[in-house]
């Protein structure tokens, strides 16, 4: 008799996402989900919810512009859901009704939020939820300082609470509309309570719920941080600083040009964070020098943190690869950080991810480029979905039907993780009960 197949964590959180992304397509379609009155279309709402469900943030249409309070309403849902992801929301279902979770429950979530601690993650999901509430209350009582003068109490009110969530999930969504189509937050470029607001509640989501809980717990005791933590810190600050500098010296002469040098600040940290990966944009990415562009591919490959909610192929996916590169030249045995040995699973993981990731960006970018765009705007955008990013130089509402496809499936893979995305289509209950004999190959 054949035993009834269960899915498996990684597929269960596919399905979830994938209907997720649906339920958000059907009510997008909705008449009154749109200003018009008027159905938005199949494809444009699948991409948008899509966009929003993988927290990142390209559009085929204005956010502000083209969807009613209903339409935005929706959006800001699937980003509040796709950022936490859908198991850590059911979690707070259970602690609501006072309901234990079971085994299966506890290792899905951990699954979903890439931790390993299953027997505490009831207490962490619990702790996900209180942060997340409090950075996204605190940043929109500090928009609202400035959004409630400008639009009025209601609709300031709303202005701050979306772009509170949207930039702490890491979306990329906006409603900037008003003062030009797909403008983002071009108009607060000089603002520097808007932007630092924006940098603070991107980089917090951005770096991982275990780097939270051990914050919380053992605060600024370094020697007692686990090594995740010190490895995250670290290069989210070298990650900051250094592109910072390198965009400010670059765009001096070109976006930065007539500018204040205060400002031209504000706009180079802006654009060291938001590429890793929040998606918006206080300056136009379509003025941007090609070495700004190809800095900004760079860093939306790598993106946040483990277990946050921002893609890429991760800040410490980055670093296991960069410090097994070193210790080949350097004729170490092993990867060590922190007085710590990284194990040989994780090394060989992180190329994995690197690889698919690469691989989905490069194929993405030579479809679209296939269309007829440049190949630094077509990297651009094809990099920008796969690391969730949701940053443009304004070609995605000019693509076409294959290309808007394309930039779906590798803004699901990104949100998933493709190698896991992958696993979820490939993965197999058996091994076989032998391997096949090894043969030596030339390398280099």
């Amino acid at each position: 008799m054949l035993r009834k197949q269960r899915l498996t964590h990684v597929q269960i959180i596919a399905l979830g996402f994938f209907l997720m992304i649906i339920a958000g397509t059907i009510l997008l379609m909705l008449p009154w989900a749109s200003r018009s009155g008027t159905s938005a279309g199949l494809l444009t709402s699948l991409f948008t919810a899509t966009s929003a469900s993988c927290v990142t943030g390209l559009v085929v249409q204005d956010t502000f512009l083209h969807w009613s309070v209903f339409g935005q309403v929706v959006i800001l849902i699937l980003i509040q859901i796709g950022g936490l992801g859908f198991m850590t929301i059911a979690t707070f279902f259970f602690l609501f009704m006072r309901r234990k979770m079971g085994l299966r429950n506890r290792e899905v979530l951990s699954e979903s939020i890439n931790v390993s601690r299953v027997g505490e993650i009831q207490g962490l999901a619990r702790k996900i939820l209180v942060g997340t509430a409090a950075f996204e209350i605190i940043g929109a009582a500090v928009l609202a300082i400035r959004f409630i003068p400008m639009y009025g109490p209601a609709k300031g009110l709303w202005f701050s609470v979306f772009h509170s969530v949207s930039a702490f999930c890491n979306a990329g969504f906006d409603l900037m509309g008003g003062s030009g189509a797909y403008a983002s937050m071009t108009s607060f470029s000089g603002d520097a309570l808007v932007t630092v607001t924006l940098i603070v509640l991107i980089l917090m989501g951005g770096l991982g719920f275990v780097v939270w809980a051990d914050l919380a717990e053992k605060r600024l005791r370094f020697r007692r941080w686990r090594l995740q933590t010190k490895v995250v810190l670290s290069a989210s600050a070298l990650l900051v600083l250094i592109p910072a500098v390198l965009f400010y010296l670059m765009e001096q002469n070109v976006s930065g040009a007539g500018r204040s040098a205060g400002e031209q600040i504000l706009c180079a940290l802006f654009n060291s964070v938001t590429p890793r990966t929040a998606g918006m944009s206080t300056v136009d990415l379509g003025t941007l020098s090609d070495g700004s562009k190809l800095l900004t591919a760079i860093l939306m490959f790598i993106g946040g943190c483990p277990g946050s909610t921002a893609g890429g192929v991760k800040t410490v996916t980055f670093v296991v690869a960069l410090g097994f590169l070193i210790a080949r030249f350097r004729g170490a045995s092993y990867v060590g950080m922190f007085g710590r040995r990284v194990p040989d699973d994780a090394v060989a993981k992180a190329f994995t991810v690197i690889g698919f990731n690469l691989i989905l960006g490069l194929i993405g970018t030579l479809i679209i480029t296939a269309s007829g765009f440049s190949l630094s705007d077509a990297m651009l955008e094809a990099f920008s979905a796969i690391g969730t990013v949701g940053l443009s130089t304004g070609i995605t509402r000019q693509l076409g039907t294959i290309c808007r496809i394309v930039l779906i499936f590798m803004m699901y893979c990104g949100r998933l993780g493709s190698v896991s995305f992958a696993t979820a289509l490939l993965e197999q209950r058996s091994r076989p009960p032998v391997s096949s004999p090894a043969e030596e190959l030339l390398i280099g």
